[in-house]
């Protein structure tokens, strides 16, 4: 094959550029993902909007929104993500059947409609329908995205993408709140441009997605297993080079995604979500085990206290003594320390490991929580006594807790429980693998978004040190059962999992063993050879190969070196 048919970015571009502009495209969906998350925090704060949903009224006097049913408006908020549940576990299916183009088609599709339907609410049970529409849409577009671009990317660029794929993430979060904080000037922040506008935004993204992803290539590894390898090899030409070396790597990198796929075709049976999920069939590979892990660990991610702080900052600064305006410009900054914070991690990440990111991570937010807490309920205890200077001096200490809380969750927490599902999964079910990474976010946002208006409302200032203590809970759960997967290929993890408990010490233990006694299984493993099979487990006499092979493997490309 020549070229693709038609219009297509490959036929133009190739290596660096190719890749580009491929991570230029999911840059859209991840922006509006971003923005789609920080949008909902405005909404709720515009009156035309409260009292067309029926959940409070906002302050003549003062000017603040009060809530008289914080039920209703957390579960507005929180549909979202039950939507997100069913539309990655859909996206995920889906992107495996047709391919990664069409589903990322399909997710903006659902998602466009869904913001539609929102911008032109005009009752609460009309926007919970289409809450719930929109989550349908983003739950597909974060299964398949992340794949798309990690399976076209190279193996030195993926680790960059990740840290890369937050800060634009945070940045959507930063535009729909400075968006909204301008609109409030609009007609004394009355009017209900001031919501519906925010909203139908995030249309913009989602057009030039839908009208632009067609010309873009798929993803050499679906049309393996889709039967199209010529086409396959064409891409992989493109993206990493038709000429001398670059191209024997190619062809390298295609033959190793036909081992893959074969090895699929074996094992397609045990693949399904409720397979992986009761881990039924896995035998030593303990896929059940994996999918509770990252399940657990999105949940954990919104307990340690960023759904809180994100959605719900105005009233946290509101608590701490400031007024309705001052709350929501130190909110807009907050959200641009946390932006800039998401940087860190390129340059930790790799050198610290996952489980010290986490652990450094949350002793950082839970201080930082603790301290947030002690000070705002003495910024409120002032404010009552009319001591408004104690207020006010509590109050700032209160928000900065806050930053330092969101800029701390940016470098650590933000990341590793995105990145953890890619890297110890199979090969096999990496969509699937990703989209119950999606799923526990899906539930951790959704139960907290519906019980953060509730704990604010009844125990204000203590919600945060319920927060800070999930934070110190969470050390030793990391400790415990999450293996390091730093500088470990993905058939390494085979190893690190094969262990009969879910325990730290068994995996790390079994890993030792398994390197001593057969020393040459570990160097298949680092080789991207099949180690650990479902049925016969722990395969004693991995085959060698033969000096002339490649040994430049799909699986080494999840790994950062």
């Amino acid at each position: 094959m020549e070229r693709l048919p038609g219009f297509n970015v490959a036929n133009f571009l190739e290596k660096r550029q190719l890749l580009i502009a491929i991570n230029c495209i999911a840059a859209l969906s991840i922006f509006f993902f971003g923005y789609d998350q920080g949008m909902m925090g405005g909404v709720n704060n515009a009156k035309d909007y409260i009292d067309l949903m029926g959940f409070g009224y906002v302050d003549p006097v003062t000017e603040e929104p009060i809530i008289t049913d914080s039920l209703l408006q957390g579960g507005i908020v929180s549909v979202y993500y039950l939507g997100t549940l069913f539309g990655c576990l859909g996206g995920g299916w889906v992107g495996d059947k047709v391919g990664r183009i069409k589903t990322i088609a399909l997710g903006s599709v659902w998602a466009i409609i869904g913001a539609s339907l929102q911008c032109s609410a005009q009752n609460h049970n009309w926007m919970i329908c289409a809450r719930a529409v929109n989550g349908i849409g983003t739950g597909i577009l974060n299964a398949i995205v992340p794949v798309w671009a990690t399976e076209t990317a190279e193996h030195t660029s993926r680790g960059q993408f990740i840290a890369i794929e937050f800060t634009l993430n945070i940045f959507g979060v930063v535009v729909a709140y400075w968006l909204e904080f301008g609109l409030s000037f609009i007609d004394n922040g009355n009017s209900a441009f001031r919501w519906r506008f925010p909203i139908a935004f995030q249309i913009i993204p989602l057009l030039v997605l839908l009208a632009s992803v067609w010309f873009f290539p798929e993803s050499p590894r679906w049309l393996v297993k889709a039967g199209r390898v010529e086409e396959a090899r064409f891409i992989l030409h493109r993206l990493r080079g038709s000429t001398g070396e670059d191209r024997e790597r190619a062809e390298l990198e295609l033959h190793d995604i036909n081992n893959i796929v074969a090895l699929e075709s074996k094992e397609s049976s045990k693949n399904s979500y409720l397979h992986m999920l009761f881990g039924i069939g896995s035998g030593e590979l303990h896929t059940g085990r994996r999918v509770q892990l990252v399940i657990w660990l999105q949940i954990i991610q919104e307990w340690v206290g960023i759904a809180g702080v994100t959605i719900y900052a105005p009233t946290i600064f509101r608590i701490a003594g400031f007024d309705t305006f001052k709350s929501q410009w130190i909110s807009g900054l907050n959200n641009i320390f946390y932006m800039f914070a998401t940087l860190i991690c390129v340059f930790t990440l790799d050198r610290i490991g996952r489980r010290w990111t986490l652990y450094w991570g949350a002793v950082g937010q839970g201080i930082a929580m603790f301290l947030a807490g002690a000070f705002s309920k003495l910024g409120q205890d002032a404010t009552a006594r009319g001591e408004i200077d104690k207020a006010n001096s509590y109050g700032a200490a209160a928000a900065s807790f806050v930053f330092i809380f969101t800029s701390v969750f940016g470098a650590t927490w933000l990341t590793v429980p995105w990145l953890y599902p890619a890297e110890i999964f199979p090969l096999q079910v990496r969509a699937k693998g990703n989209a119950w990474g999606v799923f526990g976010w899906s539930i951790g946002n959704g139960w907290l978004t519906l019980l953060c208006p509730v704990m604010f409302s009844n125990i204000g200032s203590t919600t945060l040190h319920i927060f800070g203590a999930c934070n110190i809970v969470a050390i030793p759960i990391v400790w415990a059962l999450y293996p390091e997967s730093n500088q470990r290929t993905l058939e390494e993890m085979d190893l690190l999992f094969a262990a009969p408990t879910p325990w730290v010490w068994d995996a790390e233990k079994t890993f030792a063993r398994l390197k001593e006694e057969q020393p040459e299984l570990v160097q298949a493993a680092r080789r991207g050879e099949h180690v650990v099979d479902p049925e016969a487990g722990i395969l004693k006499h991995p085959a060698t190969p033969k000096p002339d092979e490649a040994t430049h493997t799909e699986s080494e490309e999840n790994v950062s070196p």
